[in-house]
């Protein structure tokens, strides 16, 4: 057992990663507490509107479709870790300044709306600079494992995060939910000051050639790459969208409070941190079937959720969901970093940061405004349904791709055998 749980923390022996973790899980907890915040603030200046809540969301992740891939190249030319303390200043500036105005009761709707895009603006830049930064902390062997501990960390503020922030709401109103978020900032300035820059493991050139359209070109001569950030486009844009559909399921379904919401969102973490320590045991590039598999399921079990006739039958339900929403997030993204040139992780994460989380722009605004037109579950149960269809053209595109005939033969018995061709394929190698 000790040895099971020395293997799964393995990154935390490496000082540098050890003070990127614990700077991460404090600033995150904070960001997860001021997202349900946010949330709750937005339902209760618009009337309960999903059409607004889709709205606010909508400007979070907008500005990803138009600068993550400029982060991406900022990580690949520049120092990431002084693009990250950058970035975490800006963060505890907006903050600061979003929970002034709501104390003060000066926030209005408009107010929410362009802080809300502020602070995408920063986390476009900063996301595929902190993707890319993991694998500078640590050694090449251990960077699966780090990554998924990263995952783990992310989601144990997604468990501990909006179970504070419920409870505070009720207590003091999102105002200082906001204010504390904006004094947990400080937290990973700290942490990023204290590492030893000479134990980076860093290229010992930059790539000249950092343009946006070499990266492109690079992911597109990929199919190994394409495959995953296709998947991740369809599943983040329609199935990822809890904010919006936990809050309209616990606010109009369950007719309950901002706690109740909490509690939803921690569910559905706390299933994540499971999946996500069941990676870190990965020690090798995973394979297409496995995020395929794992996306099916997570579209099955989506569309169960939806359709949960009571609260603690979604409460139980989250749990497998949960699991699922991350080992489908963590398989596509250590499929696409072990499989990219060193050189390129900067601009085809950005790349993979700009699939899976710039796709919610494009769909949460349809999901909030079907939530009011279609019903509160139809988010839950579309996005479901658009995962596990995801799955079974990605499926069907790879058998046609390797020219692989499935056949049924039902004599003596039903059995499924798959006819490979006469010379396979080669294995995809990474370029």
């Amino acid at each position: 057992m000790r040895q099971q749980l020395a293997s799964t923390f393995e990154s935390l022996k490496v000082r540098n990663y050890r003070l990127f973790a614990s700077g991460q899980v404090v600033s995150l907890v904070g960001r997860w507490m001021q997202i349900i915040a946010i949330d709750w603030l937005v339902l209760e200046m618009s009337g309960d509107s999903g059409t607004a809540l889709g709205f606010v969301m909508a400007i979070q992740f907008l500005p990803v479709l138009m600068l993550s891939l400029v982060g991406g190249k900022l990580a690949d030319r520049y120092d990431k870790r002084r693009l990250l303390l950058v970035a975490n200043i800006m963060w505890l500036i907006l903050s600061t300044m979003l929970a002034t105005m709501v104390v003060s009761g000066l926030a209005t709707l408009w107010h929410i709306f362009v802080f809300a895009g502020l602070l995408g603006v920063v986390n476009a830049l900063e996301t595929p600079v902190r993707q890319s930064f993991v694998s500078e902390m640590v050694e090449p062997k251990l960077l699966p494992n780090a990554l998924a501990l990263s995952a783990a960390t992310f989601n144990a503020a997604r468990i501990i995060g909006p179970a504070v922030a419920g409870g505070l709401i009720a207590l003091f109103g999102s105002g200082t939910v906001i204010a504390i978020n904006a004094v947990a900032y400080l937290a990973p300035l700290v942490c990023l000051l204290m590492m030893a820059s000479d134990q980076l493991h860093r290229a010992k050139t930059k790539p000249t050639d950092t343009r946006i359209s070499e990266g492109l070109r690079y992911t597109a001569r990929r199919p190994d790459l394409l495959l995953p950030l296709a998947l991740m486009f369809v599943i983040g844009g329609l199935g990822f969208n809890f904010p919006i559909t936990l809050a309209l399921l616990a606010k109009t379904v369950f007719n309950t409070g901002p706690e109740t919401f909490g509690i939803l969102t921690t569910m559905l973490a706390a299933g994540a941190l499971v999946g996500a320590l069941a990676s870190s045991k990965r020690r090798e590039r995973p394979s297409s079937h496995v995020v395929m598999g794992a996306a099916a399921m997570f579209g099955i079990l989506e569309i169960v959720v939806a359709f949960s006739p009571t609260f603690w039958a979604a409460c139980l339900l989250l749990l497998p969901t949960g699991f699922f929403m991350i080992y489908v997030a963590q398989a596509a993204n250590q499929r696409v970093q072990l499989g990219v040139a060193p050189q390129f992780r900067g601009r085809v994460m950005a790349l993979y940061i700009l699939v899976f989380l710039g796709s919610t722009p494009v769909f949460a605004p349809l999901i909030g405004w079907l939530g009011e037109v279609v019903g509160p579950r139809s988010g839950l149960w579309i996005g479901g349904v658009a995962g596990l269809l995801a799955a079974i053209t990605a499926f069907a595109v790879r058998c046609r791709k390797r020219d692989v005939q499935i056949s049924v033969n039902l004599r003596p018995r039903p059995q499924v055998r798959l006819i490979e061709p006469e010379r396979p394929t080669p294995a995809e190698q990474p370029a």
